[in-house]
């Protein structure tokens, strides 16, 4: 019985997918939207983003952080959303220790991940970077979940 269970569930999940992701247009325009934001500086608008109901305020902080590094100043050379392997969804349901010990864990449910490359040139050189957050959907928007202390 269990295995017919699982054998279901597992053929069920792809088809599943599609009722909680968003369109592609939905995706090109949070992607545009940031990086537009990204690229001005603006951090008011990097940080509109931001799912912050009941985060953990050191969390918080660093997201924020984060977001504006190099904000302004840098290019991003490539930023996608992209779906989530099974290894995402297992890293963003568990439960995380913070630098202060306590326990931290997303609000929402990831349905996508933003992947950014950012290439920066100056007179020393050039470098380039590249970060990963979790994306959910809010009220049919976009936003990447801070996490929350764990109850």
């Amino acid at each position: 019985m269990k295995t017919k269970l699982l054998l279901a569930a597992l053929f069920l999940t792809p088809f599943c997918g599609g009722l909680f992701a968003g369109t592609p247009a939905q995706d090109k325009e949070f992607v545009d939207k940031y990086k537009a934001a990204y690229e001005k500086g603006d951090k008011a608008a990097l940080e509109s983003f931001l799912y912050t109901k009941d985060a953990n305020p050191m969390a918080l902080e660093f997201y924020k952080m984060m977001q504006a590094e190099g904000a302004g100043t840098a290019k991003i050379s490539k930023i996608e959303l992209v779906d989530l392997t099974p290894d995402d969804v297992k890293k963003a349901s568990e439960v995380q220790t913070g630098p202060d010990g306590s326990k931290a864990k997303l609000p929402l449910t990831p349905t996508k991940k933003l992947k950014i490359s950012i290439e920066t040139k100056d007179a020393n050189g050039s470098s380039s970077s590249s970060s990963e957050n979790f994306v959910a959907e809010k009220d049919g928007k976009y936003v990447i979940p801070v996490p929350a202390t764990a109850k």
